[in-house]
């Protein structure tokens, strides 16, 4: 089964019609279900996912009873998940679900690398202000200049991973933001696909320079010092070590 996690707060106005585009991308597919995360709203969020659950049986909601941030709400998805499959997308309706088939096929291809754990979802136009793009630009070429990530664009909400890989990596706050550094730095293949971005039409965004750039710099350390710190053994046969049976 595939689950995919939306982690929402205050996203009333667009619960109802990111689900109805939801099921409708993945409609006909394989066995899925979606599994939206309230982090604490305060608004009319949760009154909107229980009757949007009166009508989408694939639909289950888990409630945080304060807010804890975007990353303890995908990890209470992962957490929570019945498949094994996971794909995440932002709950702001900016991540096009049409995508979603797309990468979950990809994910899912035979002829794909045996030790793959994540395709990345790529923004090709950001329809964000011009100041957040050039924030991000430049967020992205530092990270990816420090961490080698090869991935232009890890602030895309559209991704689709295996959950056992998921739980074998660190947690920390804001450690949505570096997931696929993360994913290479336990051995997995990380693989790219462009997505599409869209306006956002209803709500505001929940981050500012505060509580992205400055505590994006710590995190960014922290990263950095946990990759190397990495020692991943190598498993051998007896006969290769020259024990006898």
């Amino acid at each position: 089964m595939l689950t995919v996690i939306v982690p929402v707060k205050n996203e009333a106005d667009n619960v109802l019609p990111l689900i109805g585009e939801i099921r409708a991308a993945l409609s006909g597919g394989p066995a899925y279900e979606i599994l939206y995360i309230d982090d604490g709203s305060t608004d009319d969020t949760r009154e909107r996912l229980d009757d949007a659950a009166k009508s989408a049986p694939e639909l289950r909601v888990l409630y945080h009873a304060a807010s804890c941030g975007q990353s303890a709400a995908l990890r209470t998805g992962v957490m929570g998940a019945r498949g094994s499959v996971i794909a995440t997308l932002d709950g702001d309706g900016q991540n096009d679900p049409a995508d979603l088939p797309r990468l979950v096929s990809a994910f899912l291809n035979p002829a794909s690398a045996a030790e793959l754990g994540m395709i990345a979802g790529q923004r090709v136009k950001r329809r964000d202000s011009t100041v957040k793009r050039w924030s991000s630009r430049i967020a992205n070429r530092v990270r990816s200049a420090m961490l080698g990530d090869d991935t232009p664009d890890t602030g895309c909400g559209l991704k689709v991973f295996s959950r056992e890989a998921f739980v074998r990596l660190p947690y920390f706050d804001h450690v949505h933001r570096f997931l696929p550094a993360l994913m290479r730095r336990e051995g997995f293949a990380v693989g790219l696909e462009p997505v599409n971005h869209r306006h956002r039409v209803h709500g505001s965004s929940k981050y500012g320079i505060n509580n992205r750039l400055w505590v994006g710099i710590v995190d960014l350390f922290g990263v950095f010092w946990l990759q190397r710190r990495m020692r991943r053994p190598t498993l051998v046969s007896r006969s290769e070590i020259g024990v006898k049976s």
